[in-house]
């Protein structure tokens, strides 16, 4: 069975081609090209279709999708006939929002006899199991984490983000369409406003959305992530275990041990 990785930008392409047990072959969306992972072939979306039979002439037969894609700019001038039958359909997911979108492709690869996998058939090994990955946590963490998970399910359920910062029970910041990097900068600009950080720093908390398709777009952290938590004077970082993608989990345990963080998969 040959897999394609659907590659958009950022570092999890190349982390995940790296975890995976066989090579893939690589497909970008033009514009979109990963970091440090060539792309065998590129695409665009007014020319799905062909790019469809391409893959399937490539002898692929499942697919993988990972990394950042923006909803591109489409030009009518580009498209073909088989995929101008599918626009009308594409255009209503993407004005229902990210989850409707990424519903809407992956049934269209499923029409086309593609299979569609998730990171963790491909590369379970991103994806860690429950435990203290690094550091201490605190009761007053545990509560935190408690907290945030209740807000970041309540955002999953209207599809609004997967992410949330609480201090001593306090939701300092959610995560929104500007991404995770944007809510810990705002975090770090409201010290003044942040409880006393001798009675518990705060926690950072990731998880996969309620009800998610687990085949695509399951969180993601990495060592960026950890030095945007220590940037925002949080306590560090909890996530649902088994349902977010960690980028070089060495890597993270080691960091967060010099940053003073915490790095823990709750279960």
């Amino acid at each position: 069975m040959r897999t394609a990785l659907i590659a958009g930008r950022g570092r999890l392409p190349a982390a995940l081609a790296q975890a995976m047990a066989e090579p893939p072959f690589v497909a970008a969306p033009e514009g979109f090209v990963p970091a440090g992972l060539a792309a065998d072939l590129t695409f665009r979306l007014e020319r799905l279709v062909p790019f469809l039979r391409a893959l399937a002439d490539a002898g692929v037969s499942r697919v993988v999708l990972a990394g950042a894609v923006q909803r591109p700019r489409l030009d009518p001038a580009l498209l073909d006939p088989a995929t101008a039958e599918l626009l009308p359909r594409l255009m209503q997911a993407m004005q229902a929002g990210d989850d409707a979108t990424l519903r809407a492709v992956l049934e269209i690869f499923d029409e086309f006899g593609f299979a569609v996998a998730g990171v963790e058939e491909v590369a379970p090994t991103l994806l860690p199991g429950p435990g203290v990955l690094a550091g201490t946590v605190t009761p007053r963490d545990e509560a935190d984490a408690a907290r945030a998970a209740e807000i970041v399910a309540a955002l999953g359920a209207v599809d609004v983000g997967q992410g949330a910062v609480v201090a001593q029970g306090l939701c300092l910041a959610v995560e929104a369409l500007p991404g995770t990097d944007a809510m810990l900068a705002e975090v770090a600009r409201i010290g003044a406003l942040r409880p006393d950080p001798a009675r518990g720093r705060g926690v950072f908390y990731k998880a996969a959305k309620p009800g998610q398709d687990r085949r695509i777009d399951l969180p993601t952290i990495g060592p960026d992530t950890l030095r945007a938590v220590a940037a925002a004077g949080l306590g560090g970082v909890a996530f649902q275990a088994g349902s977010v993608i960690c980028l070089d989990l060495a890597e993270m345990r080691l960091l967060a041990g010099e940053l003073g963080l915490f790095l823990w998969a709750r279960a």
